[in-house]
This record gives C-alpha cells, sequence and structure tokens, in this order.
C-alpha cells in the first residue's frame, strides 16, 4: 500500500499578514523544503522546492513581497 506524505512543518512565521509554514521532506536521502503562504482567503505554495531552510525562508520572503507589490498597485 502507498503511504501518504504528509507536511511535516518545522517553522512557521507571520511576515507581512502572511502566515508562512516551511514543510521538509526528502528526496533521494537529500533533504528538501517546501513553503506554504496562508492568508484570510487561503493558501499557495510560494515556494515549491528549496534545498535549504536559508534558501526557502529568503524566497518566500521575496514571494510574498512581490505578491503585496503587485495588489497595492
Amino acid at each position: 500500500m502507498i503511504e501518504p506524505d504528509f507536511p511535516h512543518i518545522i517553522l512557521t512565521f507571520e511576515h507581512q499578514g502572511w502566515k508562512v509554514e516551511i514543510d521538509q521532506g526528502e528526496m533521494n536521502g537529500s533533504a528538501t523544503y517546501a513553503v506554504w503562504a496562508n492568508y484570510n482567503n487561503g493558501c499557495v505554495v510560494a515556494v515549491p522546492l528549496a534545498s535549504s531552510r536559508q534558501e526557502a525562508v529568503r524566497r518566500a520572503k521575496q514571494w510574498i513581497n512581490t505578491r503585496n507589490k503587485k495588489n497595492k498597485t
């Protein structure tokens, strides 16, 4: 039977009104990271794949900053 792959949230923080959740997984024996960004109306995968926690956090903040700028114009 196939085992389901549930999220393994290792870090959560707020950034500019978004709740950010860092998910840790594994691919070919190496740690991988993805980022969920949650807002009032739902959530989105802001970073589908990163190779480190630092990269995941940096790219998530960049994604949120860009998204917020687009929504202000």
